[in-house]
């Protein structure tokens, strides 16, 4: 199977969320986005299926190993950083496609590494002081992608950057409430303490899994400024960039939409994982091909 198949096939298993929003792109492109999917599955499934925490984080090493040792090759740098980190060789099917679209589309290899940092967050306890911190987590998992991904889509500067940005923190805070419960079960509360502490709430009372009516408030808090970040996205965007960004937004579609959803279910998402039928992402998606902006 060649890299490109690999990731391919990868891609395969997503959400109908990404699979619509890959079809709006041309092969080259699409080639480009399941491989930086792909890429994104790798290491995000090592923090969620790898029950042993020192193998998940050889492994993480491992994989940042992959991204030097592809940025050694490509410019002649040392790229080691500070731990001293050693290059390696590039082996993976995923980082040997990737490291064509990498120079096609110049992705920078910091915003991919953050990608790993991130994820590296949750091999441990988490805890987030305040709003600023579960921002900066929310950049490295899902800010650096949407950068990587505005940059495959199209042409970009400041405005666009900054665009997919806060659209990726959008539509991680979007994903936080949607899991909830989930990841409850799973030991970790990605709402920062600040929220908590302000509707009289522990790490506890989340990890009990009990619907409190303090508990919907802090979410309907949370919901609010993921409504936020999605308005100041919008208004990020160029006008002469929104037909390039297309893909970007109708996963915005499909995600405020399912945050929508989840205000009218009145927070219900400890003991359900709420999502919409593939119709309604459909219909959505063609409403933003036809120009309708997510406001």
């Amino acid at each position: 199977m060649t890299p490109q198949a690999y990731c391919a096939q990868k891609t395969a298993s997503a959400s109908s969320s990404f699979t619509a929003a890959f079809r709006l792109l041309d092969p080259r492109r699409r080639a480009a986005m399941e491989a930086l999917y792909a890429f994104c599955r790798e290491v995000d499934d090592v923090a969620d299926d790898c029950s042993d925490q020192a193998v998940a984080q050889t492994t993480l090493n491992w994989w940042r190993s992959q991204l030097i040792a592809r940025a050694d090759r490509a410019d002649g740098a040392d790229h080691s950083g500070s731990d001293g980190q050693a290059s390696g060789t590039v082996c993976h099917p995923v980082i040997q496609a990737l490291g064509p679209v990498i120079d096609d589309f110049d992705l920078p290899i910091d915003d991919l590494a953050l990608i790993i940092t991130g994820v590296e967050r949750d091999l441990y306890p988490l805890q987030f002081n305040d709003w600023s911190a579960l921002d900066d987590y929310c950049d490295k998992v899902a800010g650096a992608v949407g950068r990587l991904s505005a940059r495959i889509f199209g042409r970009v500067d400041e405005a666009v950057l900054r665009y997919a940005s806060g659209l990726g923190l959008a539509l991680q805070y979007t994903n936080i409430l949607r899991d909830i419960g989930e990841d409850a079960r799973r030991q970790r509360v990605y709402l920062p303490e600040a929220l908590l502490h302000a509707h009289g709430l522990h790490r506890a009372d989340v990890l009990s899994l009990g619907q409190t009516p303090q508990l919907t408030e802090a979410l309907a808090e949370l919901a609010q400024r993921a409504h936020g970040l999605y308005d100041q996205a919008l208004d990020d965007l160029p006008a002469w960039a929104v037909a390039q960004q297309r893909p970007g937004l109708v996963m915005a579609a499909i995600y405020r939409d399912l945050l929508k959803v989840i205000q009218e279910s009145d927070y219900q998402v400890l003991h359900q994982r709420i999502a919409l039928t593939p119709s309604r992402k459909l219909w959505l998606g063609l409403k933003t091909m036809a120009g309708w902006l997510p406001r």
